[in-house]
């Protein structure tokens, strides 16, 4: 899946010269954690956080009052708290490609672009929904997990074997095995009952089932 199927597309976008405290209602209003920061010429020059906010309030050993406080942040300016070296993907590219980006960099968010021109931002919440997706969390059925031999055909007696039962393959994930010699994959089925897909898979060489349930 490109990044732009996944994206939050218009994103919601301050300027530089918003207030700490009128960022900060913003997101409360519109339960988001992460604003681009846009120039008057519609440059993306910034990203600001929910993290970023907390840390520009006063630590908790301040003696000012609260009062003081919210004058203090109706001063303070985004573009000083801001992140200034935005890190940011372009819409053409995979989620995966995104993901290993943020997990790399330990961030929430990336902005998306095409070109110069922001057009969506995808976050740690969207590509939750694609992991969902590509598992097939929402259909009830069957879900296995088994290691197979890194060898060309070895899904294919797998899923075949499936299929000869009449069983619908909703989705299906590959992941590194316990060693190079093997794969893992992850099935989720519809159509046949958990004892149905156990005597399906039975005795396929090179495959070993490590868990089957059913799900809801």
């Amino acid at each position: 899946m490109i990044i732009s199927r996944a994206m939050t597309k218009n994103p919601i976008f301050i300027h530089p010269d918003f207030s700490v405290n009128d960022a900060r209602a913003l997101m409360d209003k519109e339960k988001i954690n992460h604003l681009p920061v846009l120039d008057k010429n519609d440059n993306l020059v910034g990203l600001v956080t929910m993290k970023d906010m907390i840390k520009a309030g006063p630590s908790s050993a301040t003696t000012l009052d609260i009062y003081e406080i919210s004058y203090l942040l109706s001063k303070l300016k985004i573009e000083k708290i801001m992140e200034h070296h935005v890190i940011t993907v372009d819409e053409n590219e995979v989620v995966e490609e995104a993901a290993r980006i943020m997990a790399d960099k330990n961030i929430g968010c990336l902005p998306v672009m095409k070109g110069s021109l922001l057009v969506g931002i995808i976050t740690d919440t969207d590509l939750f929904r694609v992991f969902i997706n590509a598992f097939g969390a929402r259909h009830p059925g069957v879900r296995l997990v088994f290691n197979m031999s890194e060898k060309p055909g070895q899904l294919a007696k797998v899923t075949g074997a499936i299929a000869e039962k009449k069983g619908n393959i909703v989705s299906f994930v590959s992941s590194e095995g316990d060693d190079l010699a093997h794969r893992r994959g992850t099935l989720r089925i519809t159509g046949l009952s958990r004892a149905e897909v156990e005597a399906a898979l039975e005795g396929i060489p090179g495959m070993e089932l490590e868990d089957i349930r059913d799900v809801l």
